[in-house]
């Protein structure tokens, strides 16, 4: 029977042949945690009294980098301890990592055909690889520290084509929220959603890992893209182990088909809050206080160079902030290299090392009552980056850059041609 690229993966990893539906047992390759649900993880796998399988186990601090206050110092701390204790060799200290899905695929760990879990809904990132990825809690996270395994649902598939050229300024965020805004945040509730087509082939892995990410917000359990020549140039040198990339049989069986014309996606924008309340950015034009570029949406050094193409030789509107956070060291160092973070510092932005620290509104770059940002991050729940009478807009680098030049959200367009 023709099987999904879900279905095909559960089935390799729990040497079963598997359908949507069934329930499975599957061997996982990596199981990550950061410093907010690594120490809940930690606790819980004491309590096993088991030996840790330390190659799949990747600790990654990034929600509070640099520790803003005490309780984040020790949340640091634990991780810190429990990795020396239990010599887990891929834990990435402050200075040498960054936010971990990023970093999760730069140092190797993601590659076709494989089963990881993180203890963080974004997880689903991998997906843009080919991988079968998908967030889970602290105490299954636990588990797979000991056991290498985990249970699974085998999801149904949705299959979502684009083809098409897309217009200027038109990129994997516009192409993800145009999906989510078309299904809405529980259209793809437990479903392993595939990305295909012609656009999307033609889209660099920076953009295909901005689509995977947010699949979560559309409640999908993995998000999937077809691996090809370019990941495996990617991976050349990266990956650590071998893969084998999966890919779907050509009459395998969707719950729901829906295509796409790349040529038809605009500039846009999802507005509070959900991001499913997605309007064309030239339409939104609210006024903004602050403009955040960065995330393991959008915080990779492709993200960063649109942005800064937009904003070189200009300057930030008076009265906006706008913080810039690219999303690991390697891609801070690449920015440093090619000027970039002078571009965004001539422009009065301000620019930080690698955290995720103001995408959950944790600190740096948290909104008062009545601000509004617009944000190159994945989520704008009421309260989302501060105060819950704050705003969060979603949108692409790009907008983001056009928005802080011109003090309210804006269509690329109109700041450069």
């Amino acid at each position: 029977m023709a099987k999904t690229v879900a279905e095909k993966i559960l089935s390799a990893k729990s040497k079963q042949d598997v359908h949507a539906g069934e329930i499975v047992e599957a061997a996982v390759d990596y199981v990550m945690v950061n410093d907010i649900t690594g120490p809940a993880a930690f606790d819980e796998f004491e309590g096993l009294c088991a030996p840790i399988l330390r190659d799949k186990v990747v600790l990654i601090p990034d929600h509070y980098v640099p520790n803003k206050d005490v309780a984040s110092a020790k949340q640091a701390k634990k991780m810190r301890d429990f990795a020396r204790r239990h010599k887990v060799k891929h834990y990435f200290e402050v200075g040498t990592g960054g936010v971990c899905h990023q970093l999760m695929i730069e140092q190797g760990f993601v590659a076709p055909g494989r089963l990881i879990v993180g203890a963080d809904s974004h997880t689903c990132s991998y997906g843009a690889l080919g991988a079968f990825a998908t967030g889970i809690g602290s105490t299954e996270a636990a588990t797979v520290f000991a056991r290498g395994a985990l249970w699974f649902k085998v999801p149904e598939s949705m299959r979502f084509a684009v083809s098409g050229k897309l217009g200027k300024h038109v990129s994997g965020k516009d192409i993800i929220l145009k999906i989510i805004g078309d299904i809405g945040v529980e259209g793809a509730r437990y479903a392993s959603m595939e990305v295909v087509g012609d656009t999307i082939t033609s889209l660099p892995l920076a953009d295909r890992i901005t689509i995977s990410n947010m699949g979560i917000e559309a409640g999908a359990k993995a998000c999937i893209i077809p691996p090809d020549k370019k990941v495996d140039q990617y991976l050349n040198g990266r990956v650590k182990g071998r893969y084998k990339e999966v890919l779907a049989d050509p009459d395998a069986h969707y719950a729901d088909f829906r295509e796409y014309d790349g040529s038809e996606i605009v500039p846009l924008v999802a507005k509070p809050y959900l991001p499913s309340n997605v309007a064309p950015a030239s339409e939104v034009g609210v006024q903004i206080d602050q403009a955040y570029l960065g995330s393991c949406t959008n915080g990779r050094i492709e993200d960063l160079r649109i942005a800064a193409r937009i904003m070189k030789g200009k300057k930030v509107k008076p009265g906006v902030r706008m913080i810039v956070v690219p999303a690991t060291k390697e891609v801070f160092d690449r920015a440093m290299k090619e000027g970039l973070l002078k571009i965004f510092s001539d422009a009065g932005a301000f620019v930080s090392g690698p955290t995720c620290g103001a995408c959950l509104g944790g600190y740096m770059g948290v909104l008062a009552p009545g601000e509004r940002c617009v944000s190159s991050t994945n989520r704008n729940f009421v309260g989302r980056m501060g105060d819950k009478a704050s705003e969060v807009y979603l949108a692409s680098p790009a907008v983001v850059a056009a928005s802080a030049v011109k003090g309210r959200i804006a269509d690329p367009s109109e700041v450069t041609r």
